[in-house]
Order: C-alpha cells, then structure tokens, then sequence
C-alpha cells in the first residue's frame, strides 16, 4: 500500500496530513493559520468577508510541502482536496482569479435588494416561485455560491448577469481552485462542493439551470460536474518539484469539507450521527435516499446517498464571545492584559455546575440562524443563585447541544432512523471534553471521538485513495477510520 495525502482549506486554518493506506495512520501532520482574508476594516462593518484565493493556495502549498517532508515522498500516489464549500471566486478562462474569494460568513445578501423592501435571499426566493429550490437540497442563504453571484448579477456585474457582456468567467470554490492549481486542468467540481451553492439540483446531480436563469445569473459560468472520488488529472511537473513529488501524481476532484469530515470519522454511517463543534457546529446523518427535512440541508454525500445536515451556526464562537467577554472584566476592572487563555478555567467551573445549570438555559444564536440571520442569542432563568461564570458557561455549552439536537428530531420526525452513536469531532470537542460528556447526555447516545485530530483531512486522503486506485470504493476505505473514547 501507499502513501496519500490529504488536505483540508479550513476558513481560519489549513490542515494537511499523510495517510499509510495500510495501517490507517497518520504519518505527518502540518497545520497553520489561514491568513488569506483581506476585508477590509470598513468593509468588515457591512458583514463582507473577502479572501485572497492565491496567497490561500500558497499557504497550502506551504502546508502540503511540510507535511511530505516528513515522509518517504517517493511512497506518495495521491492527493485529496478538500474546502468550505459554499464560497466563490471568479476565475478568468487562463484560471486566474479575477475577483476576491467571497467566503461563507459574507452578509451581503442580507442587505437590502434595490428598489424593494425585501432582502436579496428573499428576493431569490421570489423570483425561484414556488417549489423552485425543492431539488436544491437547501434554501438560500448568504455567503452560498449561488447567492452571492445573484448580488452580483443584480448589482450589474456583467460577467455574471445573464446577457452581460463581461469577459468570460468561471465560478469556482475552493478546494476546486487548489486543484486546478495541482492539475492544470480547467476548473471541475462535484455533486459534494456543487450541494452547497444553493444553486444545484441535488436529485440529476448537476446545475439547476432553470433556476439559475430565473436568477439571472449565467449559467455558463458554472463547472462542470465530475464524480465523487474520481481522478482530477495529475500533477503538473512544477508543482511536483516543489513539492517534492513526482509528476502525474492522482490528484482527486475537490470535494466539501462536511462530507469530507463524514467520512474521515464515520466508519458506520447508517448507525452513527455526526457531531462536528469547530467555530460553528454541524450534524450530520447519512440517510440512503434524499429526505426532505425542512430545517436541514440534503447534502450529496461521496459515494452515494445523502447527508442530512443541521447547522446553528452556534458553536466554539458562541464559547469564545464567553471567553471575550471575560477578559474584558478582567481588562475593565483587574488591569489584565486582556488576551489570557481561559478555556481551562471555564471548563473546570462550568464541570462544577450541575447539569441543567441550576435552571439557567441559552439560545447562543449570537449571530443568528441560516433561516433567519436575525436572531440572536437570550439568557433565561437568572436568579441570584446561577448569576455565575460556571452557571454562564455551562450554559452555553448545554445550548449548543440541545441546538444540535433539535435537527436531530427533526429529523426522526420525517423518517430518518435513530441512531445508535455519537462521534464528536472539532476543536470544541477535543479541546473541552465537557461538551462531549453534555453531548453524549442530551442525545442519550454513548460519544466516540475519531482518532484522528484533522478529520476532514483524513477523508480528503480517503477520497485521494479512491481516485488513486488505492481502495476501490469509499466504502472500503473509510474503515482505515479509528476511535478512541471521550474522557
């Protein structure tokens, strides 16, 4: 067996690690901070969030570099890409970038549609008609592909309005951009990537593009579609160098960093519900046919079937707004410096704290929901004997569970089959095993963690060994995935 490596293009991190196919073992593991965003401090008031998708693929490069020198490179026969996948970048027809990359938290569809009162997702949903995003899988909502290039195409942009007579563009994602840059291959995507614009029909697995016509977007600007799993192309000679492989490496079709994350931490997908806590938090089922569950995403999974997906948009930034708000007492009234790690001491008061934090309960919608961006966050229940930093953070991390768990019966309640287990991954797991114990509590399910620490990457390599030819299906592959208990 061989070596594969695999990457995962994170929003504040890029991770890239080397797999032994044979023993399932991570060889090599590099990490560092994704400092590709180039928002500007006014345009970050208006809620944009702009990247510089060439200095994100140096970066990645960089990440990819170190991780292969660590080990045998000769013994390297593939590589998986996996990303955020609902943001975009324009790209021109010689594939460079000839816009910002728009991420996933961009607000701009929440402003105002001209001449209406009426936001820009809602106008989408006004011009689709009814039932015109019953394939997509998901409704619109800002920061997605689909949603930013209609603030494009209805802001005049004629590269993306349809009948604009801008020069020739393609939509690309992120992952797809890292290997178009690997490959020299044309911009491709995947059902996985392509599930998340808002703008693709989940059931043919390609383009809605009736809708996207409706949209007055063109519909030529979009990639084309390849397989799950599948080769790309090979590497090209002059990334090979630098990287220190050989040319003509497999290099897989990018695929989305939730299924990505799915398969490098589910071995039994029909019996295990996923629970990702990062900066945001995620569950995720496998389910083998597309259900139409209203709060949830229906999300192309890779190698057939589909995820059902409930994201809150609550998580490790709800602990972190916690853990903010503490220094600036600290700052305010003690003369700290106002950057002291706090999380330990949080854990370790809010593990003091009963469970139900003594009748105080939180919504940590701080930033609203993917329905309605509105919403905020609300403390209930404070009395004088639960007005404390452990009850507070207790709290949160008891909310961000029953979040979570208000997908997961919505999803009972439309057919999907219960489940038997938790695996919990993410830094707000791993690094606070409170939440894992809240986890396991509020679900009443037994809690497992992946061995592996970068679990997205781990299944961009699972994804690479497939393309490669290494495994034969996905399927096969994902039982190189280990566990070990939450403490």
């Amino acid at each position: 067996m061989s070596y594969i490596v695999g990457v995962d293009v994170g929003t504040s991190k890029i991770a890239a690690l080397v797999l032994d196919t044979e023993s399932g073992q991570t060889l090599s593991l590099c990490e560092t901070a994704n400092e590709s965003e180039t928002t500007s401090a006014a345009d970050k008031a208006l809620g944009r969030s702009e990247w510089d998708a060439d200095r994100a693929a140096d970066l990645t490069m960089g990440c990819m570099g170190e991780a292969i020198s660590q080990v045998d490179a000769t013994r390297i026969t593939g590589i998986g890409i996996a990303g955020q996948m609902h943001g975009m970048a324009l790209l021109d027809l010689e594939g460079r970038a000839v816009s910002p990359f728009i991420g996933w938290r961009d607000q701009r569809c929440q402003e105002s549609f001209p001449g209406k009162d009426q936001t820009y997702i809602n106008r989408m949903m006004e011009l689709a008609g009814l039932g015109g995003f019953a394939h997509t899988g998901c409704t619109p909502a800002t920061g997605y592909m689909g949603s930013t290039l209609f603030w494009l195409a209805a802001n005049g942009d004629p590269r993306v309005a349809r009948g604009g007579a801008g020069a020739p563009v393609h939509a690309c994602f992120m992952a797809d951009y890292l290997v178009m840059k690997l490959t020299g291959e044309s911009p491709m995507t995947d059902p996985t990537n392509g599930g998340g614009s808002g703008v693709f029909d989940v059931v043919i697995g390609d383009w809605n593009k009736p809708l996207i016509e409706r949209l007055g977007i063109k519909s030529e600007i979009f990639p084309p579609v390849r397989k799950s799993c599948t080769r790309a192309g090979g590497l090209t000679a002059d990334v090979a160098r630098a990287l220190g492989l050989q040319p003509g490496i497999s290099v897989a079709v990018g695929c989305g960093d939730n299924q990505a994350s799915f398969a490098g931490s589910v071995c039994c997908p029909a019996d295990s519900l996923l629970l990702n806590i990062g900066t945001g938090a995620q569950v995720s089922a496998w389910v083998p046919k597309g259900l139409i569950v209203p709060s949830v995403d229906t999300r192309p999974h890779l190698d057939g079937g589909f995820l059902l997906v409930g994201a809150p948009l609550c998580g490790g930034l709800s602990y972190a707004l916690l853990q903010d708000f503490f220094r600036s007492i600290g700052s305010a009234f003690f003369g700290a410096a106002g950057d002291e790690e706090l999380y330990e001491e949080m854990n370790r008061l809010a593990r003091s704290v009963r469970p139900g934090a003594d009748g105080l309960t939180c919504i940590p919608l701080f930033t609203g929901s993917r329905l309605d961006p509105s919403k905020r966050a609300s403390f209930h229940g404070v009395n004088p004997a639960n007005f404390t930093p452990g009850h507070f953070a207790r709290a949160i991390l008891e909310g961000v569970a029953e979040q979570l768990h208000l997908y997961y019966s919505d999803m009972l309640e439309n057919g999907v089959k219960p489940r038997k287990e938790l695996i919990c991954c993410g830094n707000g797991v791993r690094r606070n095993p409170l939440q894992a114990d809240i986890l396991a509590h509020t679900f009443v399910m037994p809690a497992r963690l992946p061995v592996s620490t970068e679990e997205s990457a781990f299944g961009a390599a699972l994804v690479g060994a497939v393309a490669s030819g290494e495994y034969p299906t996905l399927a096969r592959a994902i039982k190189l995935v280990r566990y070990c208990a939450c403490e």
